[in-house]
């Protein structure tokens, strides 16, 4: 019980960190390009692979921290429900371009943000 409590929480602070840093995103760098959604995701990504050697692999945490921080948190500041749709409105506005740019940026980067987020967490 205690761990479902755990991801809840850390899904309220991560879909709350999602919003401000999306719309922070989109402000500065406008909205003709889902730039706050690979933003959030690529971060994310970033974050699980670090955070994942931290408290999985070295145990460093209970539990309940590792799934409120992997599971909650992160669950909810990643968002891929938010990229397939941004994605699937540029395809519908005929702007393929984009759609492909921002399918092969957010796979590519998220992989390698996430590897990149291992090795940093394997070096420490």
């Amino acid at each position: 019980m205690h761990q479902l409590l755990a991801i809840a929480i850390g899904g309220a602070v991560g879909s709350m960190l999602r919003f401000l840093v999306s719309t922070s995103v989109h402000r500065v760098m406008g909205k003709d390009f889902p730039y706050g959604t690979l933003t959030v995701n690529v971060l994310g990504s970033l974050l699980m692979g670090f955070l994942f050697i931290m408290l999985v692999e070295r145990q460093i945490s209970s539990i309940e921290l590792r799934s409120g921080v992997l599971f909650g948190v992160l669950g909810a500041f990643t968002t891929f429900s938010s990229f397939s749709f941004e994605t699937l409105a540029l395809v519908e506005s005929g702007d393929l371009g984009k759609a492909f740019i921002n399918v092969f940026m957010s796979v590519t980067c998220c992989l390698l943000a996430t590897w990149v987020g291992l090795g940093i967490g394997r070096q420490l």
